[in-house]
């Protein structure tokens, strides 16, 4: 996207998107394929807080991604208030090989409900679906439960880029469209993220709604 396209709009879009999930469910890896294209086989559990902005065109404006990795905290069960704040985004993300991780969703909804202060667009993720063969969790149950949850659902592999840029910008795309229908609340939403200025538009095309293969679109 040229500097050229942007000339005029002055509108910026600063969604901040957490990523959460039980340890060792491949929460960095995402986060990584999807911002540098990168994959650690060897990865350790992540050290510190870890976020990465990406940016990506929709209707014609630029819309930047903050994208924020547990940074380790679940391993104590202790991710704060003060990492979902200003968050509009997120991703669940349990493994399909173990059931202890898919067990734990529930938890981590619960979580994000109680320090949500805004509406958020909400994506659970089956990662590791490069290892099908040893799948502990089915694909229906994920669709069920995102359905009973009023959440989109993917199966992606952090390993083979399966799906991984997909899952990322449907959220993405959601939270503008959710921008777009004024349900967040503006003023809130400025301040937590320090936007220089958010631009409340009516976007009649809800591209999240497209039936995908590997994902459903539950939400009221």
């Amino acid at each position: 996207m040229s500097s050229s396209d942007d000339e005029g709009s002055g509108e910026e879009y600063l969604f901040k998107i957490v990523i959460i999930g039980d340890s060792a469910v491949g929460k960095s890896n995402l986060l990584s394929r999807y911002a540098r294209n990168e994959f650690n086989m060897h990865s350790k559990a992540t050290i510190g807080v870890e976020f990465q902005t990406q940016s990506m065109d929709i209707d014609g404006k630029e819309v930047k991604a903050q994208i924020w990795d547990t940074a380790g905290q679940e391993r104590f069960r202790a991710v704060t208030s003060a990492y979902y704040r200003g968050a509009v985004g997120a991703l669940i993300v349990y493994d399909i090989t173990r059931r202890t991780t898919f067990d734990s969703v529930g938890r981590w909804l619960e979580e994000l409900n109680t320090h949500s202060d805004t509406t958020v667009a909400r994506m659970l993720v089956g990662n590791k679906y490069d290892l099908e063969n040893i799948r502990d969790v089915s694909v229906e149950e994920g669709k069920s439960l995102a359905e009973t949850e009023g959440l989109f659902f993917m199966e992606t592999s952090a390993l083979d880029s399966t799906n991984v840029k997909k899952a990322f910008e449907i959220v993405i795309k959601e939270i503008y469209n959710n921008v777009s229908r004024k349900v967040l609340n503006s003023d809130t939403y400025k301040a937590e993220l320090s936007v220089n200025r958010v631009s409340l538009v009516n976007n009649g095309a809800d591209a999240s709604k497209k039936n995908q293969s590997f994902y459903s679109c539950c939400s009221s």
